[in-house]
């Protein structure tokens, strides 16, 4: 792969630090443990309204299931407020320590760099911006203007078609094995970060390159 690829990046949890929500939850009133469930509820039923044939906003998803966990836990208190907070916490992370050295990097090395998100792309932005690389990406994509969320086939040629790109010529960038096995179905080329040591599940796809931080993927695309 040591051709100049269009590099497309997932956002939540690959590039931005999600483990800060514990606090925020703690915060809360609720157990720490619950801002993964959260997240896994929210992909759930995202994934659930892709497959049905709609494509709904990611923080319209994510205050209703939070909501209900809370209701859930007996969170006491306003609630509104509550998931206004964490909510706000979404869109105010941090870059993980890797992302910084790695996108550039890869920007020097020559790939043309995008994003594609489930979230808003005005958060990836934000993102960006604070961890100083915002320069280094082309395009900031999101699935709110795809016909479906990923890791729907649609999402990822959506991509590709934005940035006049062959899916043969693209790289997906991500933490999550569902996202890798949807970028693979579409005909791209996949790179898994694998930052805690997880086993792969054996029933998707396969990445094509394996690594333990960003830092590690442009040696890994140069050999």
């Amino acid at each position: 792969m040591a051709e100049p690829l269009l590099i497309v990046f997932d956002v939540n949890e690959t590039l931005s630090d999600m483990a800060p929500l514990g606090e925020v939850f703690a915060q809360i009133g609720a157990p720490r443990g619950l801002a993964k469930l959260w997240f896994a509820t929210l992909l759930r039923d995202g994934f659930a309204l892709t497959a049905s044939g709609d494509n709904e906003a990611f923080a319209a998803i994510g205050k209703d299931a939070l909501r209900a966990l809370l209701e859930a836990e007996g969170v006491s208190g306003n609630l509104d407020t509550a998931v206004e907070r964490v909510m706000a916490a979404m869109q105010n992370l941090s870059l993980h320590a890797d992302v910084p050295g790695g996108v550039r990097t890869l920007a020097a090395a020559g790939h043309r760099l995008a994003t594609l998100t489930n979230g808003a792309a005005a958060n990836t932005d934000r993102l960006l911006a604070a961890g100083g690389i915002r320069d280094k990406f082309e395009l900031l994509l999101s699935v709110e203007d795809a016909p479906a969320w990923k890791p729907a086939k649609a999402a990822y040629l959506y991509a590709g078609a934005s940035a006049g790109a062959d899916p043969s010529g693209m790289l997906l960038v991500a933490v999550h094995p569902w996202d890798i096995h949807g970028a693979a179905r579409a005909g791209l080329r996949t790179a898994w970060i694998n930052r805690t040591g997880a086993r792969y599940p054996s029933y998707f796809r396969a990445p094509d390159i394996v690594v333990a931080a960003l830092t590690e993927l442009p040696p890994a695309l140069a050999s």
